[in-house]
């Protein structure tokens, strides 16, 4: 006798860094919770150890990975390569209806170029967002992985715009939110009960949280030496608390930049916090300095304003909302911007579409209602 989930279509799900599992945990619940899908988790090992990762899970309540490749660092290529041979296999053993990727990293291409090699359906959560900047090896990804998804997965209307612009059959188009915001939204109780600050002495709104990790930013001397002298007068303003990157410490001791720290007598280097500890953190703070495009979103969630410091933006809407200002690496104009968050009062609550905890319920619902994914290999 087959048993009812015998008779479920398996969905696998590739995660490869942390924003991936915050994106997939949401995606988890509501496919194991159908009557109709089977998911199968698969971390490529991208970042994968138990400060950046395995918190995560913990703290998520999702299961460990069903499959761990084990590609850890490497350039581009070696990565993207790597997690080609490994996730084959993979999926040959597993024979998926559809295989899911999220966001924009290495593996995340690297997971839809393997499944439609393998003529597998693929769908992109995530998708549409871009910078314009095809210099940020997120953005090739991103555009990439979106012309050969079979479902496009929106998190919100710019995303609709520019697949659109793009040429790419709006039949595979869905705007359903952003599961990044789900996972927030779900865990807000928990987050706001721990109070993460008082362990380091810091007043509520009394700080600013950084993040500090892409490769235009930390392996340019040149410009973590701009950002560094930026840093060094907010401090003075504002005290700082640093949840370093494992690469950015990697690079601060390449460069030979810890004796810019060691002067900075406000700004507090600490290991990398759980997904908890650190959205607990960013919760309470005064404002936010980060090169992270989900922390962008985050923020504007919480409704805590964030300087950014790249060039460009993928997500716009945080931008438009109000909660998110472009510095790029010019030690000046970070100044500028962290001194006039400072300065302004209490913005008004960012309300986006779909941005509402059910996004990942969409995205199940749609795959639920077709009949047969197969046939959107070919649209």
């Amino acid at each position: 006798m087959i048993s009812r989930s015998d008779k479920k279509e398996k969905i696998v799900i590739v995660v490869g860094a942390r924003p991936n599992i915050m994106k997939a945990a949401p995606l988890m619940r509501e496919l194991i919770a159908s009557r109709h899908f089977t998911p199968v988790l698969i971390h490529t090992g991208q970042h994968y150890d138990m400060k950046m990762s395995d918190v995560f899970f913990k703290d998520l309540n999702l299961q460990k990975p069903n499959v761990c490749l084990g590609i850890a660092y490497g350039t581009h290529a070696e990565q993207t390569g790597k997690v080609m041979i490994a996730l084959e296999s993979e999926l040959v053993h597993k024979k998926p209806k559809l295989v899911m990727v999220v966001g924009d990293v290495n593996s995340t291409l690297a997971s839809a170029l393997t499944a439609k090699k393998l003529q597998i359906p693929l769908a992109h959560v995530e998708a549409g967002l871009r910078s314009y900047d095809k210099t940020m090896p997120e953005e090739v990804n991103r555009v990439l992985t979106d012309h050969i998804s079979d479902y496009l997965f929106v998190t919100e209307k710019s995303g609709m715009m520019n697949l659109r612009k793009e040429g790419i059959n709006v039949k595979k188009t869905y705007l359903v939110g952003n599961t990044m915001i789900d996972t927030l939204r779900g865990n807000l109780l928990a987050i706001k009960r721990i109070k993460v600050r008082k362990k380091f002495g810091l007043e509520m709104k009394g700080y600013a949280v950084l993040t500090l990790h892409r490769p235009a930013n930390v392996d340019s001397k040149k410009n973590f030496r701009s950002i560094l002298k930026a840093l060094a007068t907010i401090q003075k303003e504002l005290p700082i608390i640093f949840p370093v990157h494992p690469r950015t410490l990697k690079q601060i001791k390449a460069l030979g930049l810890k004796r810019a720290f060691q002067h900075m007598k406000n700004m507090v280097l600490i290991e990398p916090l759980g997904y908890l500890e650190f959205t607990s953190l960013v919760s309470e703070a005064r404002m936010v300095l980060t090169d992270s495009g989900g922390l962008q979103e985050e923020t504007t969630e919480l409704n805590i304003p964030c300087v950014t410091m790249l060039e460009t933006t993928e997500r716009p809407i945080t931008i438009k909302q109000g909660t998110n200002v472009i510095a790029g690496n010019d030690a000046n104009k970070i100044i500028y911007k962290a001194r006039k968050i400072l300065s302004s009062k209490t913005r008004k609550k960012a309300v986006i579409q779909y941005w509402d905890g059910k996004a990942a319920k969409r995205i199940v619902k749609i795959l639920e209602n077709e009949k047969n994914i197969n046939r959107h290999t070919n649209l």
